[in-house]
C-alpha cells in the first residue's frame, strides 16, 4: 500500500471549536493507518486540543499570532509550504477552504458547503467574495477536494465543477459516547439549571445566522404555543452569529412564552439539550453536512428538519421533515409534540441511522483522498 505522509493544517481553527473545529476533532485521531503519516500544525492556544494530540502523530506548534487572519493567511501561503517541504510531507491538507498556491507538495482541500454560492444573501459580502473566491481557486486547483455530503459537490456543479477523481466525499461522524440518550436525573438537573418549565422544551443547535431560519422558528414557537396551557420553552443554544432579524422576532414573543438563550452550552450537556428536548427543530435553508441533527439523532431526539441541501443525506427516514416556512414548521412541531409514542419510535430510528455515521469511516474516505492525490505527481 502507498506511503503517504500528510501535513493538516489546523491553524485556521478558531480558540472556541467550532463546526470546523469538531470536524478536525472528530477525524483527526482516527486518520493515522493504511499507510497514512500524520504531522499536525497548530497554534500554541490550540496545542492542548483533541484535534492536535492523536496517539503517533507528528506536531509543529507555532505562535498565537496567527490567529489573525491577515498573518494566518500569510504564514499559509509562504510559511507553510517551507515546513512542508523541511518534512518531506507529500500532502497538505488543507482543512477550511483556504490552501497554499505555491507548495511543491500536492494538496487536499475541504469544502465544508456551497451556500456562499446558493445562497449569497445569507453571507457578508466580505466572506461571500472570499469564500466564492478560493472554493473557485480549488476546485480548479487543488489535487483533491473533500466535501462532507454528495449534495455539497451537486450544488457546487454549476459554478465550481469538480471532477469525479478529484471529488471525495467524507461525511462527518458522531461521538456516540458523548452524544447519547440522557438519564431522567439529568435532563431534570438541565431543566432546572436553564429554569425551563416542566412541560419541557423545545431545542435548536447552532449558530444564530441567517440561513439556520431561527427567526422562522420562533415565530412558528409563537404561532403554535402563544395562549396555550404550560407551554414549553425554546432554547436557541449556540453562537450569536450575524442575523440582525432574530432580536426583532425576539421581541414579539408573548409573556406566556419562554425562549432561552444560553450560548455555548459545555460539550457535557449537549446530549441533554437535545435528547431531553420534546423536539429538536433545524430548519435550516442549506447545509453542507449537517452535524447537529446527526447529533441529535445519536442523542435520541425527535427531530425536525428540512430537505434542503445535505439534510436527507443526514437524516434519511429517521428524521420529520418540514418546509423553510413558519405554518409548515409550526406544523411539524405540533404533530411531534402531541404524539409521545411516536416520539419514541422517532428515537430509536435516529438512535440506529446515526450509529452508521462514524469517524473512522470519515478517516477513511480522507485516507483516500490523500492517497488520489500523492498519486497525482
Amino acid at each position: 500500500m502507498q506511503s503517504v505522509h500528510v501535513l493538516l493544517d489546523g491553524t485556521a481553527i478558531p480558540d472556541e471549536l467550532g463546526g470546523v473545529g469538531r470536524y478536525l476533532e472528530g477525524v483527526t485521531p482516527e486518520l493515522r493507518g493504511d499507510g497514512v503519516r500524520v504531522t499536525v500544525v497548530t497554534r500554541r492556544s490550540l496545542a492542548a486540543s483533541t484535534f492536535t494530540s492523536g496517539r503517533g502523530y507528528g506536531r509543529v506548534v507555532v505562535g498565537d499570532r496567527f490567529a489573525h487572519p491577515l498573518m494566518r493567511m500569510l504564514w499559509e501561503q509562504f510559511r507553510l509550504p517551507r515546513i512542508a517541504r523541511a518534512l518531506g510531507a507529500d500532502v497538505i491538507h488543507s482543512p477550511h477552504y483556504t490552501f497554499p498556491l505555491l507548495s511543491r507538495s500536492r494538496s487536499v482541500v475541504t469544502v465544508h458547503d456551497a451556500t456562499f454560492f446558493t445562497l449569497p444573501a445569507d453571507h457578508s459580502v466580505v466572506k461571500r467574495w472570499f469564500f466564492r473566491a478560493w472554493t473557485l481557486l480549488g476546485a480548479r486547483r487543488a489535487d483533491v477536494l473533500v466535501a462532507p455530503s454528495a449534495a455539497t459537490f451537486d450544488e457546487l456543479a454549476p459554478f465550481a465543477p469538480v471532477e469525479t477523481g478529484r471529488a471525495v466525499v467524507a461525511h462527518h461522524g458522531v461521538d456516540l459516547e458523548t452524544f447519547r440518550p440522557p438519564t431522567d436525573d439529568a435532563v431534570a438537573d438541565f431543566r432546572r439549571g436553564l429554569g425551563l418549565p416542566e412541560s419541557g422544551w423545545i431545542a435548536f443547535l447552532g449558530t444564530l445566522e441567517p440561513r439556520k431560519n431561527v427567526p422562522a422558528l420562533i415565530d412558528a414557537y409563537v404561532e403554535r404555543f402563544a395562549g396555550t396551557t404550560d407551554p414549553p420553552a425554546l432554547v436557541l443554544a449556540g453562537a450569536r452569529g450575524w442575523d440582525t432579524t432574530i432580536d426583532d422576532h425576539l421581541s414579539r414573543v408573548p409573556d406566556d412564552l419562554t425562549v432561552v438563550l444560553p450560548g455555548y452550552l459545555p460539550r457535557e450537556e449537549l446530549h441533554v439539550l437535545l435528547g431531553g428536548a420534546l423536539t429538536v427543530v433545524y430548519p435550516s435553508r442549506g447545509e453542507g453536512f449537517g452535524l447537529p441533527v446527526l447529533e441529535a439523532m445519536a442523542s435520541g431526539a425527535s427531530v425536525i428538519t428540512t430537505r434542503e441541501s445535505s439534510l436527507p443525506e443526514v437524516g434519511g427516514d429517521a428524521v420529520v421533515y418540514a418546509g423553510t416556512d413558519v405554518s409548515s414548521i409550526g406544523e411539524a412541531i405540533s404533530t411531534i409534540v402531541a404524539d409521545t409514542d411516536a416520539r419514541a419510535r422517532r428515537s430509536d430510528a435516529a438512535r440506529e441511522r446515526a450509529a452508521g455515521f462514524t469517524w473512522a469511516a470519515s478517516a477513511a474516505a480522507h485516507r483516500d483522498a490523500y492517497r488520489r492525490a500523492a498519486a497525482r505527481r
